[in-house]
């Protein structure tokens, strides 16, 4: 077999290698774009040959292609939705604007692997083509925010699944542990107490409610530019074709799709993947908040809260012996730092279109599924290797909570917030009981100090509100 064979585009001819399915404009873009080695998320790859395989069937349902060079591209388009041909898509997330470059290597894809299923040669665009064929009907400028949007759809139901099993995670773990009071803290001061329990369904709250949000966010990524073709008026596509491209797309890929209600505002505009990483970054912003308590009620032993346990999961430092450190939670900690970072490349991008169209969007586009993807990845394992085994230590919370002096707080109905600031100060700087000073001062009858500052009395504090 020849090493390569020759192709040739708009600038000119190029000796292509000749077991790629990729071609000519592909070739270019990969001597162009050397940037990062880092190629589509998968997420993109099977949107866009989703994508694809809805073109081809609903051009040649409506005309726009014939039979034989349909069904070969469908079957070509199959395959990329396999991954078999994943392998083959090989320009780097950062490229030309609008994500022409990518586009065009899944369209030469998809066209010589048509070819070879057909009997012909690869790189024989005289009879069947990249541009007049694969792309009838279509341009960079509807398919790819379609396909990324559609990416973006799957991939943040894998970032559901995960956080909706975190949450599992911190409700069974609250009901495992129960009703154990603690000492609260606000401002990293003593504060009235709460208990464990309440502490980690809180955490849990907090990820459904950011959970309830994310339908708005996939409502508005579900409404495509495809069929707008270059600008939103979708030249040279046949009669039909938006409509029926739309449906099909929504077919293959199981999604909720639908045309654009503005052919020419979805070209324009990129924000449903600015309101999609703007969710992300909203999830990844309280789950760092968690992180960072429990790396801050972990701390210790000796020198920090200690009131919790996480499981020991590796060595932590090369040089002190048996230090063992958060390691889960410092983890989650920098996913949620890059889902931040990645926000404001996606905002800038975001901004970034002017007049019909948004050069910018394979930036949004990469930002948006691998912070998607980095946090689908870890917090099913982040679940399993830290919250589920989230221990805690008995004696340091109780100390703490009955050592608390905030719990004198519940003294001020009788005594005044003013009299109560006296009583602490004085405990403080005598380093004696309050109780023991309220008796010694006759302030309160003893059986009234034991109904408030009793233990069980102080326990029933930490019970949420009803």
């Amino acid at each position: 077999m020849p090493d390569g064979r020759v192709e040739t585009d708009s600038l000119g001819p190029r000796t292509v290698p000749a077991s790629a399915y990729w071609g000519i404009q592909t070739l270019r873009a990969r001597e162009n774009f050397p940037v990062s080695g880092l190629t589509a998320s998968r997420h993109l790859k099977r949107a866009y040959a989703q994508l694809k395989l809805a073109c081809v069937r609903a051009n040649v349902e409506l005309g726009g292609l014939d039979r034989e060079r349909g069904d070969a591209l469908a079957r070509a388009a199959e395959e990329m939705v396999e991954g078999k041909l994943d392998g083959e898509l090989i320009v780097d997330v950062f490229q030309a604007g609008a994500g022409t470059s990518f586009h065009m290597n899944v369209n030469e894809v998809l066209t010589n692997r048509a070819l070879e299923l057909l009997g012909r040669p690869r790189g024989d665009y005289a009879w069947l083509s990249p541009n007049d064929h694969v792309n009838r009907g279509q341009s960079t400028n509807d398919t790819f925010p379609s396909a990324a949007q559609a990416a973006a759809l799957s991939a943040l139901a894998e970032v559901r699944s995960g956080a909706a099993l975190l949450a599992t995670s911190l409700r069974r773990r609250a009901a495992a542990l129960g009703p154990l009071a603690k000492s609260g803290r606000t401002h990293l001061k003593d504060a009235m107490p709460v208990t464990i329990a309440a502490e980690l369904d809180a955490y849990a709250t907090a990820l459904e409610r950011v959970l309830e949000t994310l339908p708005t966010v996939e409502h508005a990524l579900a409404e495509l530019p495809l069929g707008g073709s270059a600008v939103g008026t979708g030249v040279n596509s046949v009669p039909g074709f938006r409509g029926r491209a739309v449906a099909e797309y929504a077919r293959v890929s199981g999604l909720p799709l639908a045309v654009a209600r503005d052919p020419f505002e979805t070209m324009q505009s990129r924000w449903p993947l600015g309101l999609a990483s703007a969710w992300l970054r909203t999830l990844a912003l309280e789950l760092l908040r968690i992180s960072n308590d429990l790396r801050l009620l972990a701390s210790g032993p000796a020198t920090g809260f200690d009131e919790i346990r996480l499981p020991e999961i590796q060595p932590g430092s090369s040089i002190m012996p048996a230090k063992v450190n958060p390691s889960a939670a410092e983890c989650l900690a920098m996913v949620a730092f890059h889902v931040v970072g990645a926000d404001a490349a996606t905002a800038l991008a975001v901004q970034a279109g002017q007049l019909e169209i948004n050069v910018m969007v394979p930036l949004a586009a990469f930002e948006v599924l691998f912070a998607a993807e980095i946090l689908a990845a870890y917090l099913p394992v982040f679940a399993r290797s830290c919250i589920d085994g989230l221990d805690v230590n008995r004696e340091r919370l109780e100390r703490y909570f009955l050592d608390s002096g905030a719990l004198a707080t519940v003294l001020t109905p009788r005594l005044g917030y003013l009299k109560v600031a006296e009583l602490l100060h004085e405990a403080a700087a005598s380093r004696r009981p309050v109780r023991e000073l309220l008796l010694e001062r006759h302030l309160l009858p003893p059986e009234e100090i034991e109904a408030l500052l009793g233990e069980a009395a102080l326990r029933k504090l930490a019970e949420p509100v009803r």
